[in-house]
């Protein structure tokens, strides 16, 4: 929705800088510990934001992480509310961001693929390059 919309991925990323400076400084949740904000999808409306967010340390889902953010929201979003000074202050939802997971697996799938192509090219330039040096 934000890909619409520049005003909302502007907005999008003015959240996420003041998310992480929030998260470091103001929050004092044992359970949200070293927690990263990677993006944040702002709805073309600009009532809702989604906040995309990885642990340091930990693979997967911690609901632990999950309650404690979900519990900072209200604190969060009043806190977004003095620093931005926008007319509405979109409400928060937190996510796990799965993109990073995502594209390590389709990195390995991707390998996997390319494993036997490497086994045949190997042979197949040598012969190229051979045929190529006498066209010369």
């Amino acid at each position: 929705m934000a890909k619409d919309n520049p005003r909302a991925r502007r907005l999008g990323a003015e959240i996420q800088r003041e998310l992480t400076q929030l998260l470091r400084r103001d929050v004092k949740d044992e359970r949200i510990g070293n927690v990263t904000i990677t993006a944040v999808d702002v709805a073309g409306d600009l009532r809702t934001a989604r906040v995309y967010y990885l642990v340091f340390g930990k693979e997967g889902a911690d609901p632990e992480v999950q309650a404690g953010l979900t519990s900072a929201a209200g604190f969060l979003r009043n806190a977004l509310s003095k620093s931005l000074m926008i007319r509405y202050t979109p409400t928060l939802s937190f996510s796990l961001d799965t993109s990073i997971e995502h594209g390590v697996r389709l990195a390995r799938l991707i390998d996997q693929a390319n494993k036997p192509r490497d086994s045949d090219a190997s042979s197949g330039p040598g012969a190229d390059s051979d045929s190529g040096g006498e066209a010369d």
